[in-house]
């Protein structure tokens, strides 16, 4: 199968049947299903993001490969030897078109698969310099608390608090609170996918397969959460409610448990509340930026979807804040 991709990195038109685009990389290059002939296809996948240069297959092979539970990703059938290199690219197992609609049953089912992700053990990764897609948290949380950000937010927080400022120093003293409550599972201690967003998983013939291992990093419990439970993306929109989120919250808690890692519930929801407040701001601001600079003009999404993941973003802000209120 090697053979249907040149030297260079692209693929050679003379071995494939047919090859469509399934997405763009931010750096311009597609991945692509390939096929070689009507009932043969494979997924193609070249350097996609300049700063992810050679992880995805380092990840497959340190990290996935070892794992012994059931297989919840695609098989990585084969890869350039330059896996450093500008022209470095992969060839994965076709799961077939998937389909990225958002439903209960397959995130409860997901975040089990988390909760036995970040049960395994870290300690050979502690010196591999592994990155993620975003800032850190503790990043996030000072770009959203200067002053200069706190002013950019109080539009937009005020078309749900009545006084947005209140809500911003709420948030802000329990950031300040002793380490041992509510930023007590910030650190960087289990493996993460990196970027669980619901076009990153699909169900296949049955089971929940994550796809797009090239983030995976070294971070806190609560990457992976916010990610596949209140992160917002203008391409898979989702609607979150605070029953479902406390559902897949005690699914995760009930899971962690099985393998050993014990959570006390309330102090692990206010701590995820409160995380996926401040990265939810953050995200405010950044879609607001993005609105901001189309003012009409084509982008790579459009004003109504980044409008209806504004609108997703801060009901998922709300309801989080709701709950950090009933709890103090």
């Amino acid at each position: 199968m090697k053979e249907i991709v040149r030297p260079d990195g692209t693929l050679d038109d003379r071995r494939i049947w047919r090859r469509d685009i399934l997405y763009t990389g931010t750096n311009g290059k597609c991945v692509e299903r390939v096929y070689v002939s009507p009932d043969e296809s494979y997924i193609f996948k070249p350097l996609t993001n300049e700063s992810q240069l050679g992880q995805e297959a380092w990840v497959y092979e340190h990290i996935l490969k070892g794992m012994s539970f059931p297989a919840v990703y695609p098989q990585l059938l084969a890869g350039s030897e330059l896996a450093t290199s500008e022209h470095s690219w992969q060839l994965f197992e076709d799961l077939g078109p998937l389909e990225h609609n958002f439903e209960a049953e397959a995130a409860l089912e997901l975040v089990a698969h988390v909760a036995w992700w970040h049960a395994l053990p870290v300690e050979h990764l502690q010196q591999q310099q592994l990155l993620g897609p975003k800032p850190f948290i503790e990043d996030i949380a000072k770009q959203v608390m200067d002053l200069s950000h706190r002013n950019e937010l109080l539009e937009p927080l005020a078309t749900r608090f009545t006084n947005a400022e209140s809500v911003l120093e709420h948030l802000e003293s329990l950031m300040m609170q002793p380490a041992a409550t509510a930023t007590q599972h910030w650190s960087r201690n289990v493996i993460s996918h990196g970027d669980l967003h619901l076009g990153n998983y699909a169900r296949v013939k049955g089971a929940v397969s994550v796809l797009d291992w090239e983030h995976a990093h070294l971070n806190s419990r609560y990457w992976d959460l916010f990610h596949l439970i209140d992160s917002t993306h203008p391409v898979f929109p989702k609607a979150m409610t605070s029953e479902l989120r406390e559902e897949l919250l005690n699914r995760y808690i009930l899971q962690s448990a099985s393998h050993g890692i014990e959570l006390e519930a309330s102090a692990f929801k206010q701590g995820y509340y409160l995380f996926t407040a401040l990265f939810s701001l953050w995200m405010v601001l950044l879609i607001a930026g993005d609105l901001r600079r189309l003012n009409g003009v084509d982008g790579k999404w459009s004003i109504q979807q980044l409008q209806e993941q504004l609108k997703e973003t801060l009901d998922n802000l709300e309801q989080c804040v709701n709950r950090l209120a009933a709890q103090s």
